[in-house]
C-alpha cells in the first residue's frame, strides 16, 4: 500500500523565504549597477555561502571542534541577505543607491570567493573509530586431573659378585718412607767423610759414619748412600 504524498509545511516555508530573499538580493544588485546575469549571480553567491557555512559549522560541532570561522562567514552571508531584504522594504531609494552600497555590492564576489575557499579547504575532522564489539567466548571447562596410577615393579636381581682371589685379599704392605736428611747434617757428614779419607786413604764405612755422627742406623745408611 503506497503512502499518499504529504507536503511538509517547513519545506514550503523554506522555499517561499528563499525565493523572496533571492528576489531581494537580485533587486539590490541591479540597483547597484549590476545588470543582466550578474544581478542573478549575486543571490546565488550569498545563499551558497550561507549554506556552506552552516554545513561546516554542523560538522565541526559534531566533532567537538571550534567553529568560530564557520560562524563568522555564516554571519556575513546572513547580514548580506537580511540587509537586502530590509533595504527593499522602502528603507532605500532604489533609483539613487548610495556609493557605499555600490562598493559593497562590487566587492562581494571577492569576499564570497575568499569565504568559500576557506570553508572548502578546512580539513574535515577524522571520523571517530568505533570500538570493536567484544566477542563473548564460552568458558572452557577445566580439565579433570588424570588419575594417578602406581605401577609396582619387582626388585631387580642382585648380581652375584665373583669370589675374591687371594691376590686381591692379601694386604698391601705400606711403603717404607726413608728418613729425610737435613742439609746441615749432610754437609757435616761430608766433612767427616773427607777427613776420614784424608787420614786413612779409604772411604768411610757406614758403621764408622754412624759412630762419628751419632745417628740411627737407618739414617746412617741414607747418608752413606748420598755420600757415595
Amino acid at each position: 500500500m503506497s503512502r499518499p504524498n504529504r507536503f511538509d509545511p517547513v519545506l514550503i516555508q523554506a522555499v517561499i523565504a528563499g525565493a523572496l530573499s533571492f528576489a531581494h538580493l537580485h533587486d539590490i544588485a541591479e540597483a547597484a549597477g549590476q545588470h543582466g546575469w550578474k544581478a542573478w549571480a549575486y543571490p546565488v553567491s550569498v545563499d551558497l555561502l550561507l549554506v556552506a557555512a552552516w554545513r561546516r559549522m554542523r560538522i565541526l560541532r559534531a566533532a567537538d571542534r571550534p567553529a568560530r570561522a564557520a560562524w563568522t562567514w555564516f554571519v556575513i552571508a546572513l547580514t548580506a541577505s537580511l540587509g537586502a531584504n530590509v533595504s527593499t522594504a522602502g528603507m532605500l531609494d532604489m533609483n539613487a543607491v548610495p556609493a557605499w552600497l555600490r562598493i559593497l555590492v562590487a566587492g562581494w564576489p571577492a569576499l564570497a570567493f575568499l569565504g568559500g575557499t576557506l570553508l572548502a579547504h578546512t580539513p574535515s575532522p577524522a571520523p571517530a573509530e568505533e570500538p570493536a564489539p567484544a566477542v563473548e567466548t564460552a568458558p572452557v571447562p577445566a580439565a579433570e586431573p588424570a588419575p594417578q596410577v602406581t605401577v609396582e615393579r619387582s626388585p631387580d636381581p642382585v648380581p652375584e659378585l665373583p669370589a675374591a682371589t687371594a691376590l686381591e685379599t692379601a694386604p698391601v704392605p705400606a711403603p717404607v718412607s726413608s728418613p729425610s736428611v737435613p742439609p746441615a747434617l749432610l754437609a757435616h757428614a761430608r766433612k767427616v767423610a773427607d777427613t776420614h779419607y784424608a787420614a786413612t786413604g779409604s772411604p768411610i764405612d757406614t758403621a764408622t759414619l754412624r759412630t762419628r755422627l751419632g745417628v740411627p742406623p737407618a739414617l746412617a745408611d741414607v747418608i752413606a748412600a748420598q755420600l757415595a
